[in-house]
């Protein structure tokens, strides 16, 4: 997967300098052995959806999508496939994942999303289980567990304009503020605001609050589709 460095425009204005808190090397370390364990848990469920995709679609069960990592590193971010046309023709894919381009993203996400046309694909992303694979990314130290989401090059010039050079210096997270509070609901600049906070107050008292509220805002489904 490729890592190259995509080239931001030179800001207008002094971009302020985000660091992480001390100890941080270590609780990443910590994410990475935090990211095997689960992976090796919930392997036997993605087993199963992973197959069932393949039924239901006829096409690979992993897609990456094209996003922005740390420091504008391009990052081809996994997930279980969740969108596909309704009555595709069963035939076995040949290969695992397919890559996708940057492809477009509506500002407000419907809640009967039309390219989302299996009841089942909707299950999986009601509860974030189409995005376990990304677990991937925090074991191979490309994302953290909490951090802003990743976002494709397009959003972050259109929605958050000078400020993605803030949101950069972080790495992305599998969970971030806007996850608990809104998650699909919520508009781009809802979203850009959480970001903003969540990298400029970043803290061990924000990274467990993020931490601990996640599991509640998955296991319920709330404000996912």
């Amino acid at each position: 997967m490729s890592q190259a460095a995509v080239h931001w425009p030179r800001a207008s204005f002094p971009v302020r300098r985000i660091e992480y808190p001390a100890g941080w090397a270590t609780v990443h370390g910590l994410e990475r052995v935090f990211a095997a364990a689960l992976l090796m848990l919930c392997l036997p469920l993605l087993a199963i959806a992973a197959l069932a995709i393949v039924f239901l679609s006829g096409k690979s069960p992993l897609v990456a999508h094209r996003r922005v990592g740390r420091y504008g590193a391009s990052l081809w971010v996994l997930k279980l496939r969740t969108m596909w046309h309704s009555g595709a023709r069963l035939d076995l894919p040949r290969r695992l994942v397919e890559h996708l381009a940057e492809t477009t993203v509506p500002e407000v996400k419907a809640g009967s999303d039309p390219r989302v046309s299996s009841r089942f694909a909707a299950w999986l992303r009601r509860f974030s289980i189409d995005e376990l694979p990304q677990l991937v990314h925090v074991l191979r130290g490309e994302m953290s567990l909490v951090g802003p989401r990743p976002l494709t090059r397009a959003e972050l010039a259109k929605y958050y304009g000078e400020c993605a050079l803030e949101i950069v210096q972080m790495q992305p997270g599998l969970t971030g503020l806007w996850q608990i509070r809104g998650r699909n609901r919520l508009s781009y600049r809802q979203r850009r605001r959480l970001d903003l906070f969540l990298v400029r107050r970043f803290g061990w008292l924000l990274y467990l609050k993020v931490l601990l509220c996640t599991p509640v805002r998955v296991l319920t489904g709330r404000d996912a589709w």
